[in-house]
């Protein structure tokens, strides 16, 4: 064996020094052939090939295979070599997306190959293989992502629309890289060859030929694969508006008790919790997990027991039909359902600052993953706010950063964050926390360069040195398209049992003979659960808690009976 735990016959493989690339044990692969396929494999065999799909999943049996960047053109250079024991492909495989790189075959041998669909199921039956696969192919896409594979964003710092574009890229964990327009010495040579102006920007590039010119997050989604949202005319038992930990929630909820269900997303799966760097107070993850690896779980979970996710549909209207629920989409496309369950969740408020909208994106962010963090490795950060989530991006943030100045407006971390992150934070040699402090000016252009920070007790200001702001201070619910057809309260949170009857025409309540159920908002059949929700408690844990609590009422509404035995 070599010494990284590679065949003695491949002495420049890969070493896997991040747990992207793990061997399977003789008895996995055992079970994976009875789901598959050898096929023999010669030198500069194509096997998986960047920008098409690729639906089987290929575990390398003898010989070995390159990952090459710049297939085929003179810039062509082999970045990784996998030998026997080894597996091909990243999350893409798993989401029905296109193969964001290419697998050539290095030295002669063979391979097997088993079709996603069986690979799938087998992985549902078997939690240790399930956990290895998945692991390593979430792993793969963040080196993926660093590397800078995948697409190239073109286009202005100061563009909406460049924004847009690569705010649903890196939620949705999709490789890319950015080119700023007005700093990038690469932008220009671009314009000049695909013969296009600086006011035709934002373009997306992929592959060297293919070329967008600032398309809808639709276009963008079916350019990496992504199938276009379809929606049956016949309602579905439930339709779930949003992604987030409580959306997702319901979706396998009732996948698994038999209801026909829809899950809709506006930007990206896994909500705002998506974005987290690690939650370390779920139940049943001792040691955390990040906000994208709980995200790609749940979507895998949901995905097995049968339930439909359209990304990205922008939910614009909701109104009564017949014996249902029609809602109304963006893109003038509608679905129907026999009941809804309202999860779109909150989003973190803009920090109201003047000037900042310059840096957004570029040295001022509202998420703190990996993608972020990869831009600031060497340079001193600022997180604001006092909650969790901020208390999260701040552990996270100092494990790859110099330091991170957490800065909270009010006097006492302890009330809004919980006593275990203060805890770490007040540990973490890497960590500064600045109570009382709020941010008055940001000093740059065209990135970051320092804040000009207030004492809101003595009004004295002084510059604080932070390369990067990250921005986590509170949020607004994601309800505007629903004014007007459910009750809200004075923050625009949907409310629900009581409180929605209470603002209810009695008679809608008395001809069902019941009084609006407990996460059920003031139309009848319609639940609201998680951040959304007027009252809900804002942790990840809870939201699960409502969206399983919600499909429980969708029974009870629908006079179905929970099948016995059933989780």
């Amino acid at each position: 064996m070599a010494a990284d735990g590679g065949p003695a016959e491949i002495p420049f493989e890969t070493p896997d020094l991040y747990g992207a690339y793990p061997r399977l044990t003789d008895e996995q692969i055992d079970r994976l052939a009875t789901e598959g396929d050898r096929l023999p494999v010669e030198p500069g065999q194509v096997l998986i090939r960047e920008g098409e799909p690729n639906e089987q999943f290929l575990v390398v049996l003898s010989g070995s295979v390159a990952i090459v960047e710049h297939y085929g053109t003179p810039d062509e250079r082999i970045i990784q070599v996998h030998g026997p024991g080894r597996f091909l492909g990243e999350v893409g495989l798993l989401r029905g997306q296109v193969g964001f790189y290419t697998a050539v075959g290095h030295d002669p041998g063979e391979v097997l190959a088993v079709p996603v669909e069986r690979l799938r199921a087998l992985v549902a039956r078997d939690a240790i293989l399930g956990d290895v696969v998945l692991r390593a192919c979430l792993g793969r896409r963040a080196l993926v992502a660093g590397m800078g594979g995948g697409f190239r964003i073109l286009g202005s710092r100061y563009s909406a629309d460049t924004r847009r574009l690569r705010e649903f890229a890196a939620r949705n964990r999709l490789p890319h890289r950015w080119i700023d327009l007005e700093t990038d010495e690469e932008a220009e040579a671009l314009l000049r060859r695909f013969s296009i102006g600086p006011e035709d920007t934002p373009i997306v590039i992929w592959q060297e030929h293919q070329l967008l010119r600032n398309p809808s997050n639709a276009e963008l989604a079916r350019l990496i694969g992504l199938p276009a949202p379809s929606f049956d005319e016949s309602p579905r038992d439930l339709l779930i508006i949003g992604s987030g930990p409580a959306g997702l929630a319901a979706a396998v909820y009732a996948a698994s008790e038999g209801l026909s269900t829809t899950v809709v997303e506006a930007i990206a799966t896994g909500g705002q919790a998506g974005t987290s760097s690690r939650i370390d107070n779920l139940l049943g993850f001792p040691s955390g997990i990040s906000g994208a690896e709980l995200a790609e779980r749940a979507v895998f979970q949901v995905q097995k027991f049968g339930a439909l996710i359209s990304v990205p549909a922008e939910a614009t209207a909701l109104k009564p039909r017949d014996d249902h629920y029609a809602v109304a989409f963006a893109d003038g496309s509608t679905a129907a359902g026999r009941t809804v369950v309202l999860a779109t969740g909150a989003r973190y408020r803009r920090l109201v600052v003047p000037g900042i909208e310059r840096l957004e994106g570029t040295s001022v962010y509202y998420a703190a993953t990996l993608y972020e963090a990869q831009q600031c490795r060497t340079d001193p950060v600022a997180v604001v706010g006092g909650g969790n989530s901020a208390g999260q991006a701040a552990l996270f943030l100092a494990g790859q950063v110099p330091r991170v100045h957490l800065l909270v407006r009010g006097e006492d971390l302890g009330t809004h964050m919980s006593r275990y992150l203060i805890d770490q934070i007040e540990r973490h040699p890497r960590v500064e926390v600045l109570l009382h402090t709020e941010v008055s000016a940001v000093v740059g252009d065209p990135v970051l360069e320092s804040l000009v920070i207030r004492d809101n007790r003595t009004g004295e200001r002084r510059e604080l040195d932070a390369r990067a702001l990250f921005v986590f201070t509170g949020a607004d619910p994601s309800t505007d398209w629903l004014t007007g057809s459910v009750a809200l309260d004075e923050r625009g949170f949907v409310l629900t049992g009581a409180e929605a009857q209470a603002g209810t025409a009695p008679a809608t309540w008395e001809s069902r003979g019941r009084d609006c159920l407990i996460l059920e908002t003031s139309l009848p059949g319609v639940f609201a659960a998680g951040d959304v929700r007027s009252g809900s408690v804002k942790r990840v844990a809870s939201a699960v808690g409502e969206g399983a609590m919600a499909v429980h009422l969708v029974h009870e509404h629908l006079g179905h009976k929970v099948t016995s035995g059933t989780r």
